[in-house]
């Protein structure tokens, strides 16, 4: 399974990687730091020209460049995009983020926990969710 996370912040980054080699995991995980690089990856433009197509995408909001939602709602009007599942993982609690989220057709929208312990296990579940229980569709 491959993910691409959309993350800006270092350390979150650095988390969400060290919670999927925790217990062995399979995914390969490929962090962009924002928007713009977002796209060329799952465009395969420039420098991504090789990387694989993701089985999965975990997006932050508040991203330099281009934000979050932006990118939300290119991959849904992009034919060959928008059948990708996009989590939104972010901070933003705000009822209107979480409206918007799923307005621009998010799969789901999950605060990101500030405790380490919860995050570790966030991103565990998300993994275990998406590769156990859900089909998903052909690249």
């Amino acid at each position: 399974m491959d993910i691409l996370l959309v993350e800006d912040n270092p350390g979150d980054a650095r988390l969400a990687a060290e919670a999927f080699k925790e217990g062995g995991s399979q995914t390969r995980l490929h962090v962009v730091q924002d928007g713009i690089e977002a796209m060329s990856f799952l465009r395969r433009e420039g420098r991504y020209q090789d990387v694989p197509r993701p089985d999965l995408v975990l997006l932050d909001l508040n991203l330099p460049r281009k934000d979050g939602r932006e990118v939300l709602a290119e991959i849904k009007q992009d034919t060959a995009l928008k059948r990708l599942p996009v989590i939104v993982l972010t901070t933003s609690q705000a009822e209107s983020d979480v409206v918007r989220g799923y307005e621009l057709h998010a799969n789901c929208y999950i605060v990101k926990p500030v405790d380490f312990d919860r995050f570790i296990a966030v991103v565990k579940g998300i993994e275990s969710f998406w590769r156990n229980l859900v089909r998903l569709p052909p690249h």
